[in-house]
């Protein structure tokens, strides 16, 4: 063959003309959604950060809030610095810390001291505010023993030396003068409330040991038959913090369960927090 149609070789590869690689448009999709699927993640760190954040505020609040409460109440009822106190609320707490109002508070102790009388005391009170005002409303139980009820009838002119619980009823035991020999009387009550007031009806009575008909024996008896045997209202406002009223008074096992309603002013209004009155 001849020379003249011989093929010519490859040019060299130069840095002049560097070879371009054409990009596959697949890689670019790919990063794309990969950048995509990160943001899921990201935004569930988040939030998982931020759940964490509010249930660690939340325990502290609930850890918190029970002593200053209980601090608060000690110094408006004057109570002494170890006084036991239990505080519970409801819900949860960072809203109604941030809208400045507890929904329910309640309060309770095994044994509380208010105007002399010593008892368990459980209060549960509404619309709490925290940066001062009253009460929405509140109500709760005092429970006391035979030997703190006979105190509360102490100035209520009937013949009370003693008190006995047997459920429903309370048993009351005393003596009159009787041509100045000491008589002795017992009656059998079963106490409620009507008006704030503390309601004693009879249901049995004895005189010196003896049982006697009501129904009979009353109208005999001049005054001291009707104080033994009819229905006695008995004011017991002086005994207790004027804000506190009387709705219910029921014995059961061996207390008496005195049902109260709670003035929303009381945390306010200091003359709520002093004794009641009996003058009407």
């Amino acid at each position: 063959m001849s020379d003249d149609n011989s093929t010519l070789p490859y040019p060299k590869p130069s840095d002049e003309h560097p070879t371009l690689v054409v990009p596959d448009p697949a890689d670019g999709r790919s990063g794309a959604v990969r950048r995509r699927r990160r943001w899921p993640w990201v935004v569930l760190i988040v939030v998982v950060v931020l759940a964490a954040l509010l249930v660690a505020a939340e325990l502290v609040a609930r850890a918190v809030l029970p002593g200053v409460v209980r601090s608060i109440v000690i110094e408006q009822l004057d109570l002494p610095a170890d006084q036991q106190l239990d505080v519970e609320t409801e819900g949860i707490l960072l809203p109604q810390l941030l809208a400045g109002r507890l929904d329910t508070l309640r309060l309770s102790t095994d044994a509380v001291t208010l105007q002399g009388i010593t008892g368990a005391a459980d209060v549960t009170a509404t619309g709490v505010p925290l940066r001062g005002g009253d009460l929405d409303g509140a109500d709760g139980t005092i429970r006391i023993d035979q030997e703190q009820f006979t105190a509360l009838l102490a100035d209520s002119e009937l013949p009370v030396d003693t008190v006995e619980f047997a459920a429903p009823n309370a048993t009351l035991g005393g003596s009159f003068d009787v041509l100045g020999t000491a008589v002795p009387v017992s009656v059998t009550l079963t106490p409620g409330a009507v008006e704030g007031d503390l309601e004693l009806t009879p249901v049995a009575a004895s005189i010196g040991g003896v049982d006697i008909d009501l129904d009979s024996v009353g109208s005999s008896l001049g005054s001291l038959g009707e104080g033994i045997t009819q229905p006695r209202r008995v004011c017991i406002a002086d005994q207790l913090p004027a804000g506190l009223t009387l709705t219910g008074v029921e014995i059961v096992d061996d207390q008496a369960v005195i049902d109260i309603d709670v003035d929303g002013a009381i945390v306010t209004d200091e003359a709520l927090q002093e004794k009641g009155s009996c003058d009407r």
